[in-house]
């Protein structure tokens, strides 16, 4: 049998749907480059879509294609292995929008293969270095807490404390996107790649933690914007605290809060620290300068006075 080597997928993956939120997610890990370029495929409101061992990409679009049309998980299963010559050697797992899943592992997948459907989600894996990837994963995602991005990501842990792919670690991916049909298509609250690591896994559980702040310190700005600093400080706080390696939060929080709230010495005492910490303290304050001097900063003086505050 010949194929190209970069369609061959020994995956561990998980597609679910979100109960209380409706958000839709794919998480997965490989030995092999850039599998977020393959396996996920999701739409806002729609559904998702995983295909991976000997991947047909084709399942992807397909899939959706038809979960937008209205047609149910089983149902599309159904109608992608029946339209490809070799559906034994596939796996694809889909969720819809009302979070019914199905999936299928071809009697030609290499073993360890096969897949778990749960409520709102399946998990599936190929060429396991042990049948008890799927278990662990199973068992891991219905205990863990957290968004679906956090509860996906310790369904991947957990396969991978289990050994994996027999062939070890290399790529890994996670994607979740908005509930609403109305959201734009290229919408995504988590778009996350690791496309060539050593640990995969724990390298994308960095970037999960690291998105999860940036979507705290949003929420922060919109209470902000609605009229209640109060919890705004304290969600902003909270992000910092998460990921105190990303220095834009602080920036942009003590940018935001010396403008339209005109709380310089608020905005002072969070933008301190980061300044004190990176060696690009300067290149920061020159920032603000060129910040206030194209409009950015909209309150006349608030970025001076915020330099003042600082030095």
């Amino acid at each position: 049998m010949r194929f190209h080597f970069t369609q061959l997928n020994s995956t561990y993956s998980i597609v679910a749907r979100d109960p209380q939120t409706g958000q839709f997610g794919v998480a997965v890990q490989t030995h092999q480059m850039s599998v977020g370029n393959i396996v996920p495929w999701l739409l806002p409101g729609v559904g998702a879509v995983a295909t991976q061992s000997l991947s047909n990409v084709n399942f992807g679009p397909m899939g959706l294609k038809m979960l937008r049309a209205g047609v149910e998980a089983s149902r599309v299963i159904q109608a992608l292995v029946a339209s490809d010559a070799g559906e034994s050697r596939r796996q694809v797992a889909v969720v819809d929008a009302q979070g019914r899943a199905a999936a299928h592992t071809g009697s030609g997948c290499i073993r360890e293969a096969g897949h778990y459907i749960g409520d709102g989600y399946s998990v599936q894996a190929n060429m396991m270095t042990r049948n008890t990837v799927i278990a662990a994963m199973t068992k891991a995602y219905e205990s863990a807490s957290g968004d679906l991005a956090q509860r996906m990501l310790a369904a991947l842990q957990a396969a991978q404390a289990e050994d994996g792919d027999i062939r070890g670690s290399q790529s890994a991916a996670l994607v979740v996107v908005p509930a609403e049909l109305s959201a734009p298509e290229w919408k995504k609250d988590y778009s996350l790649r690791v496309d060539e690591h050593a640990t995969p896994v724990e390298e994308l559980a960095r970037l999960v933690r690291n998105r999860g702040a940036q979507l705290i310190d949003e929420k922060g700005h919109a209470l902000l914007e609605s009229g209640d600093k109060t919890a705004a400080l304290a969600k902003w706080a909270e992000a910092r605290a998460l990921a105190p390696e990303q220095e834009e939060l602080a920036y942009w929080q003590a940018i935001t809060l010396a403008d339209k709230p005109a709380d310089v010495q608020g905005a002072a005492e969070i933008l301190r620290p980061m300044l004190a910490a990176d060696p690009r303290k300067a290149e920061w304050v020159e920032l603000i300068r060129r910040l206030e001097a194209c409009g950015l900063i909209e309150r006349s003086g608030a970025g001076s006075a915020l330099i003042a505050a600082v030095s």
